[in-house]
């Protein structure tokens, strides 16, 4: 990860008014995205789901890429797979990378039924049969006609599956375990529900040597293919950790050492995810579902909140090296199964923890930045985000000194470093308001600081130890930094805009 690196999500789930153009959009935005600091662009699934109008998380065919009639188009939902390469190619001459959303757990919208065993399991508990042993129809059989043999000539079967959720013989929805030799959940997963393999579709079954086989076949065809710099893998904890583990080092070995992972794996609890990493041994990063729900709870109790335990439990704490910081995403957005979207007041403040501190790699929502229009309008808040992405490229270096000694007003200085030697002070408040008084340096003594968030017009002068008292609104996040420095070299907005 680079210096002070932001990787921005470039999707929302419904994207309105930018279907099948969605690489064009990130091509044409690329020259934009790099002048706000952005190091790398986490893509929606760029593989042919269910049909043209799916966000991608119905994996149909992983090697259709926009290239072949099936499903009702030849575009996915995002566009081509010319437009995506150029788009992915116009990224890279800008010095940004590009991980591309894989999703792996399950496969949807079979070519053909076939006729196989089964056994009907416990929703809330998939360890426990409620049926015995009997016969089905499912939509297993993947042939792939419009795309053939080009690239693989695997054809997905029954037996490369695990699980599935629908009878085409009665059209009963149940969560139905495959009977077979070797057949059975995967371990290495998540144990809620007694066990967590299953979520949804074909679940594909990583006991079986040819899955991993042409699966891992896939990847590199794919990484290759495409140039892609790493992969947000969805839903790991519905996948066997080893396989995980296994396939990104495949992908090292073979292509590139720095190749980039990061997980999603959607729980708050903290063993859990230690266990994940320990698991996967520290070979991909993973998203920091805590601190978002730490801000999803901060956004809706106002100053019931502490603040001073706002990082309590959070990946970015406790692996500061593997946290992916995010405040909002397409699963949290509203409307979504994992819907937990935070208060539009608290949003500032989220930005501010997650790109003016030193620690976790943060991720920057397109629905934040750019707003959501279906299927209820939500506004962005672009003008807030380049301004932090601004100070976060520009003052966010070097020591952090914390203040979180205060139920309601916290705050932490960056101390600079040589190239940035006059770091920044950020001070926020959940409740009424008031001030803070931290230390920025005896390098700064007799300094003017202005508060670049805006919220502010009052000046504060720093004493000859480098102390300050630093004020902030009720509800608001107030960033300071040195008056002649940043207004010298003033914020020019039509560079911003690109």
């Amino acid at each position: 990860m680079a210096q002070n690196g932001i990787m921005f999500q470039y999707f929302e789930w419904y994207m309105e008014g930018l279907d099948n153009q969605l690489w064009v959009h990130l091509k044409e935005e690329a020259g934009h995205l790099k002048k706000l600091g952005t190091t790398s662009v986490w893509i929606p699934p760029v593989f042919k789901a269910t049909s043209p109008f799916d966000a991608g998380y119905g994996t149909y065919d992983l090697y259709d890429l926009g290239e072949f009639d099936q499903k009702g188009s030849v575009e996915t939902k995002y566009g081509s797979k010319e437009e995506l390469l150029e788009a992915i190619r116009v990224l890279h001459e800008h010095g940004i990378q590009v991980y591309a959303d894989v999703v792996l757990n399950h496969k949807a919208n079979g070519d053909e039924k076939e006729t196989f065993m089964v056994r009907e399991m416990d929703p809330s508990d998939r360890t426990k049969a409620i049926s015995e042993a009997y016969e089905i129809d499912a939509w297993t059989k993947f042939t792939f006609p419009g795309r053939g043999d080009q690239y693989s000539s695997f054809k997905w079967r029954w037996i490369h599956f695990s699980g599935v959720d629908f009878n085409a013989r009665n059209s009963k929805r149940a969560i139905y375990m495959i009977e077979g030799s070797n057949k059975e959940w995967s371990d290495g997963v998540n144990y809620e529900k007694g066990n967590f393999d299953y979520l949804m579709f074909n679940n594909i079954d990583f006991r079986s040597d040819d899955v991993v086989k042409e699966i891992g076949n896939w990847a590199i065809w794919f990484v290759n293919e495409t140039g892609v710099d790493g992969f947000r893998f969805d839903a790991v904890k519905h996948i066997n950790d080893y396989f995980v583990r296994d396939l990104v080092r495949k992908i090292k070995r073979e292509y590139r050492k720095d190749f980039y992972a990061v997980g999603e794996y959607w729980s708050q609890e903290t063993e859990e995810i230690n266990n994940y990493l320990e698991n996967t041994d520290y070979e991909m990063d993973l998203f920091d579902v805590k601190l978002h729900f730490n801000m999803y709870m901060a956004s809706y109790s106002g100053d019931q909140y502490d603040m001073s335990k706002i990082f309590e439990g959070t990946l970015v704490r406790e692996h500061p090296d593997y946290a992916v910081t995010f405040v909002d995403n397409h699963d949290s957005q509203p409307t979504q199964a994992l819907q937990s979207w935070l208060e539009p007041w608290f949003k500032p403040l989220a930005y501010a923890l997650i790109l003016l501190r030193r620690d976790g790699y943060p991720c920057i929502f397109f629905g934040d930045y750019y707003g959501i229009k279906s299927p209820e309008p939500i506004e962005g808040q672009r003008e807030m985000i380049d301004a932090l992405l601004y100070l976060r490229t520009r003052h966010a270096y070097g020591e952090e000194v914390d203040y979180f000694d205060h139920n309601n007003i916290i705050g932490w200085v960056r101390m600079g470093d040589e190239e940035h030697p006059y770091g920044c002070a950020v001070v926020m408040s959940n409740g009424e308001g008031g001030e803070k008084q931290m230390n920025v340096g005896s390098i700064n003594q007799g300094a003017s600081y202005a508060d670049y968030a805006g919220n502010r017009t009052d000046k504060v002068t720093i004493d000859k130890d480098g102390n300050g008292v630093f004020p902030c609104n009720g509800g608001q996040v107030s960033v300071w930094v040195r008056d002649q420095v940043e207004f010298d070299d003033a914020y020019n907005e039509d560079e911003i805009d690109g």
